[in-house]
């Protein structure tokens, strides 16, 4: 008996080992494995929702027992009736199922069962197969039945087709449930029939009449059976295999260009004739163009990949249904998304020590028949693996073919179980010598491109998740995020008292955003599953998902044991609720806004924008929002610049400037005032005009300007988010992102606050309006005198109609309830 273990690509595994050690040490790894990820499965209810008190999932179990007991059968059949065949096969392909099978249990529970049925009965082939001769003379003796039956049975799809989904192409056969797809098959019998073809011919000159021309007739038969039936991803592998059959059974380089401009030119064809082809090539050259249409699949693959990460959100606890068809197309991006990047190479791995192993089985096979067969079921294997991988990770476009051992299919699965059935009886060489190898080149060049193909998608994989991953996981169109916060809660939003304005209520897994002051809702935002966030739900999102203000530690051991972020982190903001509804209530129906802060610190204690909306009911509302001419969404405090007119009185006087004061001294005293730079109190902002441009500032603006007048002549820096809970520090502040200004001096101050300074309260306003076009807005600001012995204040009002008389009466309400004791 010879020694079969020369080739042991794994190093924990000593050369002295039995072969029967070295397969039961390797299955032993595999049942480990699928036993772990099946009870991870298992606990993912709970790990999801942190808690017991779920219902955890135990249907797959039954899989596991049917992929046990078949693949432990087969094991046994194998050392019994083939004991010299390959040691690793049957242990990686074990390994590769119940990976597969497991996932797609995870996705569909009946998806799954019926998995489970099929790997019993391709198991049960399996089993009986082994018994064959190793020799496989009778697949050579009848390779033309073998394929003019496969042919039929696709043919007769044509009359008595059907589709397990009830719609779409009707590419099966089958009645009562179980069905069969005839082209899957038929790539197994068209690789026997052509390497028993080659390997008859091989002592007679390789003319046109002689070899190429009958197996073109052939392939172009299959050719035109498939592309009638519109399966493109089989006949664009149907074109590849023939192609690498054919170089290896020359060994010309001109025969793999020819054949390579061939492929070439029918995917140029097919681009032309058929509408699927060109949709798919325009969504793999450019996804981002129609993100939400014929590129949704893909963009959502490569999002979640992202979003496994380099460990993965771990069994169950990722969100791969998001992704169309991902039980078969998109399996790999299932597992990429809950077994991270480290998984996804393991799984390239997995298939590289598989494409090894068959091209190790082919160089020793004993005649040219079962090396061309083994070459081509390796060739089959891997080539449809990096064909359907690619077009996951965006290296090829998407073709539809299935991951083989893992998809979902029974056609596939027993397709791939019988390409695994020959390639072990073809390694079962026994005391038979390897056949004389001719040309090394042609098998040395294949598997180098393999390995080139699983090279190249290992490297894509891990720039999707590293290179580009915190863009991915940014999109908009990436609802993983809002459905993550369905069961790891919020942080809340608090007014300075500690009232909340917004925050997540309910249990884990039913956790919703509630918007407990809704008048807020133009200001503080919302966070939402289809419309995504805007305000402060956007600005704050990192503290409030808990991805910032906790330590790197805590999110990474929450990521590697819940697949999910720690908490959210509250925030405590300036505002002050009774404030904010005085103000809200000031302001009323009139279309405005509203700005009070304390001049000293530049805390904003009421910011009112309306109209504004609630956000409690966005589902109903959205619409609506989006073209209401009111534009409700914009926070004009922050938003919306408007012009200022005669409005700059006030700072005008306070500078000692007259009315024809050149231009230069003019813009340099807005620019102290900061009209022309954009407040930072992490609300989004209109950006600020320059020089250059009319004067147009937001309420924002003029009230960090009017907070000089009522404290010292000291422009502030604006503060509405005042500091974040950490479970380590308690509260920490957070700074002001901008600086306060020197601009007046109390001289200055003192003489034109006194100009403005109201008879009935300790206070100064003044009163203006602006044009722009057709369009008239009145401003109205003040605050507090600058002997005034409290807190001191200053208000801006802006409404957007021409109303001084209105507005001069609601900012001193204003003032006068923030100034009451």
């Amino acid at each position: 008996m010879k020694d079969r273990t020369s080739f042991t690509p794994m190093v924990f595994l000593s050369p002295t080992l039995s072969p029967l050690q070295i397969r039961n040490r390797l299955f032993g790894l595999a049942v480990s494995f699928v036993l772990c990820y099946a009870l991870a499965l298992t606990l993912s209810p709970a790990v999801r929702a942190r808690s017991w008190e779920v219902e955890l999932r135990w249907e797959h179990w039954l899989g596991v027992a049917i992929w046990t007991i078949s693949f432990t059968g087969l094991l046994y059949q194998q050392q019994r009736r083939l004991p010299d065949s390959d040691n690793y096969l049957l242990p990686l392909v074990s390994l590769l199922t119940g990976w597969g099978l497991l996932t797609i249990w995870r996705l569909s529970p009946a998806l799954g069962l019926r998995q489970s049925l099929w790997v019993l009965v391709a198991s049960i082939l399996v089993w009986f197969g082994f018994r064959l001769p190793p020799d496989l003379a009778f697949l050579r003796r009848y390779k033309y039945l073998l394929l003019s039956t496969g042919i039929l049975l696709t043919a007769l799809t044509f009359f008595f087709g059907a589709n397990p989904a009830g719609d779409g192409p009707r590419l099966w056969l089958g009645c009562c449930g179980v069905y069969l797809q005839p082209s899957e098959p038929l790539k197994l019998l068209f690789l026997i029939y052509l390497a028993a073809y080659f390997a008859e011919h091989a002592l007679f000159p390789l003319r046109w009449q002689s070899v190429i021309a009958p197996t073109l007739l052939i392939t172009s038969a299959a050719l035109i059976l498939l592309l009638a039936q519109r399966d493109l991803g089989t006949a664009s592998i149907f074109i590849s295999l023939y192609a690498v059959m054919l170089y290896l059974a020359i060994g010309r380089n001109r025969i793999l260009g020819l054949s390579l401009a061939g492929l070439g030119l029918a995917g140029l064809i097919g681009y032309f004739l058929f509408d699927v082809i060109r949709l798919r090539v325009e969504a793999w050259l450019n996804p981002w163009s129609d993100p939400s249409g014929r590129s949704y699949q893909i963009v959502q693959s490569l999002i979640a990949i992202a979003n496994g990460g380099v460990f993965g959100r771990g069994p169950g606890l990722g969100y791969p249904n998001l992704v169309p068809i991902a039980t078969s197309d998109f399996i790999f991006t299932a597992i990429a998304e809950e077994s991270g990047l480290t998984g996804s190479l393991a799984l390239l791995t997995l298939f590289a020590l598989l494409t090894a192993r068959g091209l190790l089985i082919g160089l020793r096979a004993p005649d040219r028949f079962r090396r061309l067969l083994a070459l081509g079921l390796t060739t089959y294997l891997a080539g449809q693996s990096i064909l359907i991988i690619g077009g996951n990770v965006r290296l090829l476009p998407l073709t539809g073919v299935t991951l083989p051992f893992m998809s979902y299919g029974g056609s596939s699965l027993l397709t791939s179980l019988l390409s695994l059935l020959l390639l072990v009886l073809i390694s079962n060489q026994g005391d038979e010598e390897p056949a004389p190898l001719n040309k090394g080149q042609p098998i040395l060049l294949i598997g180098a491109s393999l390995g080139l193909g699983l090279l190249a998608l290992a490297v894509l994989t891990g720039w999707w998740v590293l290179g580009r991953g915190p863009t991915l996981l940014n999109r908009t169109d990436n609802p993983r995020r809002a459905i993550a916060e369905r069961y790891v809660r919020r942080g809340a939003l608090l007014d300075r008292r500690g009232q909340p304005i917004n925050q997540s209520e309910g249990e884990p897994g039913a956790l919703v955003r509630r918007y407990l002051y809704p008048n807020l809702s133009s200001v503080v935002g919302y966070t939402h599953f289809n419309y995504g966030q805007t305000g402060l739900e956007a600005s704050l999102d990192p503290y409030l998902r808990g991805l910032q203000g906790n330590p790197a530690s805590t999110i990474w051991l929450h990521r590697i044991l819940y697949g999910q972020p720690p908490p959210g982190l509250d925030i405590r903001l300036s505002l002050d609720l009774e404030l904010q509804k005085q103000a809200d209530a000031l302001l009323g129906m009139h279309s405005g806004a509203i700005v009070l802060l304390n001049a000293e610190t530049g805390e904003i204690l009421a910011i009112a924008s309306h109209p504004t909306y609630d956000a409690n009911r966005l589902d109903e509302i959205h619409g609506s929002l989006l073209t209401d001419p009111e534009t409700p969404l914009l926070n004009r405090a922050t938003q919306v610049l408007y012009p200022v007119g005669s409005a700059v009185e006030p700072f005008r006087v306070a500078s000692g400037l007259s009315t024809s004061a050149p231009r230069a001294e003019l813009e340099a005293l807005y620019q102290q005032l900061g009209f022309y730079s954009t407040p930072q109190v992490r609300l989004p902002a209109a950006a600020a005009v320059s020089s250059e441009q009319t004067l147009q500032i937001s309420p924002l603006q003029m009230a960090l300007a009017a907070a000089s007048l009522s404290h010292e002549g000291i422009r502030p820096a604006g503060r509405l988010v005042l500091a974040v809970h950490t479970l380590q520090e308690d509260w920490v502040i957070l700074p002001p992102q901008d600086k306060e200004q020197k601009i007046f001096t109390p001289a200055q101050v003192a003489g034109a606050t006194r100009r403005y300074a109201l008879a009935h309260l300790p206070c100064w306003q003044f009163t203006a309006q602006a044009k722009r076009g057709d369009e008239t807005f009145t401003w109205s600001f003040g605050g507090t005198l600058p002997d005034w012995q409290g807190a001191p204040l200053a208000i801006v009002m802006v409404l957007e109609k021409n109303a001084p008389a209105l507005a001069q009466y609601l900012v001193q309400e204003m003032l006068r309830f923030a100034i009451a004791p």
